[in-house]
């Protein structure tokens, strides 16, 4: 039987998700076909298919769903996202990204058009019903945020609700003109469970105490979340005289002094937005003790880098790790079992409980 978890609406009444949430294996294998399987997940940029024709195969979570995938942009410049396994014995189909104009299996030479329907295969002259629908290759939604590629196997939710809110606010910006840095992206991997990293992103409660530099330049008194069905916003507000975007005037925060705009979806994903560019966090479970968080760096304005709220990354990541992997190490204490959500400064973490714990119903 499925584990269940409650947690109450009303945040003034509501404990968090209990110790056992974060040390059962079996509710960790469970979030896997629960939550993982029926929500969305960042991919990359429109640049893994930069030409029409082309393919770029990938692992979905790699260690934890492991689902292979194949992103294709057919001759018609149209990115879909179809299943990487041949529906003849399961062999993977694609090895290489490249440009192709067919999908030709190497294992016994089943043939797919690049929209992903059968197109022919060899020896199977007098096979009777043949072929059915379930030959084609299974194909995956997708949905774009200016350059940026998501897909999800089997989800819950429409990601256009969220797309639509988020370009209220980030609408203004150029992201086709970001560009991705990879020496400015990096991998972490942390020891803790997936969860607990998502529960230390969504609050800034911890930020005078964890991060100095950080509060230096955010004014802790106005930080606000705002809090939406599969996601939320974190507004991190500057002191006077920081780095703050220059916001057009139909601009719903126009001539507020915003730093950073920090969105995340529900499960494991984080769009931080500063006025130099952005950053995505992918928060990928290993473990159920450990955790890879993925740093993508996307650059638009290269003078602002190192300043304001986006500036030290790196030394913000590392004090959170710190903070999470103790967190981690005491969940673990039979004398732990669950606290309470402060009414003012957690309400994200509190969203993020009452979804996993719909999800796992």
């Amino acid at each position: 039987m499925k584990k269940q978890f409650r947690i109450n609406s009303d945040i003034k009444k509501a404990e968090t998700l209990p110790a056992d949430f974060y040390r059962s294996e079996k509710v960790f294998e469970s979030i896997k076909e629960s939550v993982f399987v029926k929500t969305w997940q960042f991919i990359g940029d429109t640049n893994l298919v930069s030409f029409n024709e082309t393919v770029h195969p990938f692992i979905l979570l790699e260690g934890y769903v492991t689902e292979p995938l194949l992103l294709i942009r057919d001759k018609e410049d149209s990115i879909n996202c179809f299943s990487n396994v041949c529906t003849h014995r399961g062999n993977i189909l694609i090895t290489n990204p490249g440009k192709v104009k067919q999908l030709v299996c190497m294992y016994h030479g089943r043939r797919f058009n690049l929209d992903g329907s059968f197109k022919s295969m060899p020896e199977f002259e007098t096979a009777e019903n043949f072929p059915r629908p379930c030959d084609d290759l299974h194909e995956f939604p997708i949905r774009t945020l200016g350059p940026y590629l998501f897909v999800a196997l089997n989800p819950s939710f429409d990601f256009d609700d969220v797309i639509n809110k988020m370009v209220e606010r980030i609408g203004f910006l150029p992201l086709h003109q970001f560009k991705y840095q990879k020496s400015a992206s990096k991998d972490y991997l942390v020891n803790c469970h997936w969860a607990l990293y998502c529960d230390n992103y969504l609050e800034g409660f911890h930020i005078p105490f964890v991060h100095d530099d950080l509060n230096k330049v955010l004014d802790y008194g106005n930080y606000s979340t705002e809090i939406y069905e599969h996601f939320n916003l974190q507004i991190g507000y500057a002191k006077d005289g920081e780095e703050v975007f220059d916001l057009p005037e139909y601009h719903i925060d126009y001539g507020k002094n915003i730093g950073a705009y920090y969105y995340w979806i529900f499960p494991n994903m984080m769009f931080n937005f500063y006025p130099w560019g952005l950053s995505i966090n992918i928060v990928k479970p290993i473990t159920i003790n450990k955790t890879k968080v993925s740093f993508l760096t996307y650059i638009y304005d290269e003078t602002r880098l190192h300043k304001g709220a986006g500036a030290l990354l790196d030394k913000v990541e590392r004090e959170d790790e710190f903070v999470v992997e103790s967190v981690h190490k005491g969940v673990q204490s039979r004398y732990y079992t669950t606290g309470r959500f402060s009414p003012t400064r957690e309400k994200g973490v509190h969203h993020f409980h009452q979804l996993l714990a719909s999800y796992l119903k």
